[in-house]
């Protein structure tokens, strides 16, 4: 029943960690590496009273990042183009990046500095809520509200300017 379960899971929110993952890293295969990863440490640390799995695979996916960059300083900066890497594959991904509509927002996204793009990726793209942003980030509520609008402002600069 367990394994059903982790299945489940595993179809339903793969796509979207493996993005935000990727967006955070830059690395195909560092964000692969890490979902998997993270999948099996939130499903064998989740407590049963607790719902919002997409949540907690989203915070243990941050924590796992986070880990990796501490031992490994070449992916703080990872040089490949997600962009590029993702058109390559046929994951759900991969087809949310290819419509052409995303193309400009992406691209913007990529250019914003790591805090305002892991808030931005959160609310719009994982559809959290504040409050559960500041629970992943840490960070206080009014505190991810500014950075939320910060990031804001500054992806619609980035937008004009590509005009």
């Amino acid at each position: 029943m367990k394994k059903e379960a982790f299945e489940n899971l595993f179809r339903k929110y793969y796509g979207e960690a493996k993005l935000y993952v990727l967006s955070m890293c830059r690395d195909e295969q560092l964000a692969e590496d890490l979902v998997v990863d993270a999948f099996y440490k939130a499903f064998v640390t989740i407590d049963e009273e607790k719902d919002g799995f997409k949540y907690w695979l989203l915070k243990v996916c941050r924590n796992c990042l986070i880990d990796k960059i501490r031992k490994d300083k070449k992916y703080a900066n990872a040089g490949e183009d997600a962009l590029a890497v993702l058109q390559s594959g046929d994951d759900p991904a991969s087809e949310l990046i290819k419509r052409e509509e995303y193309k400009a927002l992406y691209r913007a996204l990529g250019l914003l500095k790591p805090s305002y793009k892991e808030v931005v990726l959160l609310y719009y793209f994982e559809g959290l809520s504040v409050s559960e942003i500041s629970k992943i980030t840490e960070q206080s509520v009014e505190n991810v509200k500014v950075t939320l609008y910060r990031a804001r402002a500054k992806m619609k600069d980035i937008l004009e300017e590509s005009i």
